[in-house]
């Protein structure tokens, strides 16, 4: 899973990018610091794998990973090059999700690219640019169609959705807000529409209020936007969030209890990130490995197989699947599980489960 942080110069998107992955990208109080996207991999928390692990005595635990990806700062006429604007909306190209960080803090030493503190400027900026982009992609897609459309009548479905989008598009709207058919859906997905995107705000206030976890002006002005696109809001402090990586884990538990922070901001932007691209994760354990694969909420088991290798899929047999809770209650005891008959065995329409600890059967 790649995730995009995008912003505005000077928002925190590199102090930001730098605190959950560790990875030392340069973090200046000037424009165009970042030009390559810095790439940082960090993996999911899942407690469920630690359990596990200290249940069998697993050689390895591996846990499953996100891609976090710095894209240098847009600005406005970034559609039309403005401060290397296409090359960075080419990066926002290639992510699965965007996190648009908002300023959403005042300080008085940090310069902002606009001379001015208004988180709804800041996202209206982007959101146009990414509109901008997509329009010319739909401008060259709709004449495309046009001149098909003699010798393919059936295109003409097709035609009807990219001008309603394209309507969209000139009102201002993003694509991501327009109300679709699945079948749509499947369809604006393939053009790699820039404000079709899921998108999350990570709302970057100063420790202060993120310590007292009340929102402030700024942050309450980006949550009532983000509801009118049903998109997600995640407070953040970049800055705390640097302190907090410079802990070990120990020490962690201590500044949290202080502070009275039950969870760090990685965290609050994964459970955001899996939420808004629907995601689950199936478990497989045993003596010499526990793992979590992420998958897509819905995905049917012969699917879940092929992501542990595309052989499992392809000889699929069943899938024999035990709830986590279920199997802890058990000690992990496979046989006492399938005395209980808690243990099941499903075919091929079988959807998996969030928390599913499964072990499939093959043949190939």
């Amino acid at each position: 899973m790649k995730l995009g942080i995008v912003g505005l110069p000077n928002v925190g998107k590199s102090t930001l990018f730098n605190a959950i992955t560790k990875a030392g990208a340069e973090a200046a109080n000037y424009p165009f610091c970042t030009i390559e996207p810095n790439v940082g991999v960090v993996t999911v928390p899942d407690e469920r794998l630690k359990v596990l692990h200290e249940m069998y005595d697993s050689k390895k635990t591996v846990y499953t990973t996100i891609e976090f990806y710095d894209i240098a700062g847009l600005v406005k006429g970034a559609s039309k090059g403005e401060g290397l604007g296409n090359k960075f909306l080419g990066h926002i190209r290639e992510v699965a999700s965007i996190i648009h960080v908002v300023r959403c803090f005042d300080d008085p030493n940090v310069v902002h690219v606009d001379g001015k503190i208004n988180p709804l400027s800041d996202i209206e900026t982007i959101n146009m640019e990414l509109i901008l982009s997509d329009m010319e992609v739909l401008d060259r897609r709709i004449q495309k169609t046009q001149k098909n459309l003699k010798g393919e009548k059936g295109l003409q479905s097709e035609l009807d959705i990219l001008k309603k989008i394209k309507e969209a598009l000139d009102n201002g709207m993003s694509a991501r807000t327009l109300e679709l058919t699945n079948e749509e859906r499947e369809f604006v997905k393939s053009l790699e529409l820039l404000s079709f995107k899921p998108i999350i705000y990570a709302a970057n206030v100063s420790e202060d209020e993120a310590v007292s976890q009340t929102d402030n002006e700024y942050v309450a002005a980006v949550r009532q936007f983000a509801a009118s696109e049903d998109s997600d809001v995640v407070v953040i402090c970049a800055k705390l969030e640097a302190e907090i990586a410079e802990l070990d884990e120990d020490e962690k538990a201590v500044f949290f209890e202080e502070l009275g922070i039950t969870e760090s901001g990685l965290d609050k932007l994964i459970k955001a990130s899996y939420h808004l691209l629907d995601l689950i994760s199936f478990l497989t354990a045993g003596p010499q490995e526990v793992r979590a694969w992420t998958i897509r909420r819905g995905m049917k088991a012969p699917q879940a197989a092929g992501r542990i290798h595309t052989d499992f899929e392809r000889g699929f047999i069943r899938a024999e699947t035990i709830a986590y809770n279920e199997l802890v209650q058990c000690g992990g005891n496979l046989a006492t599980a399938k005395e209980k008959g808690l243990i099941r065995s499903e075919g091929k329409e079988y959807v998996v489960k969030d928390g599913d600890v499964i072990l499939f059967r093959f043949n190939v």
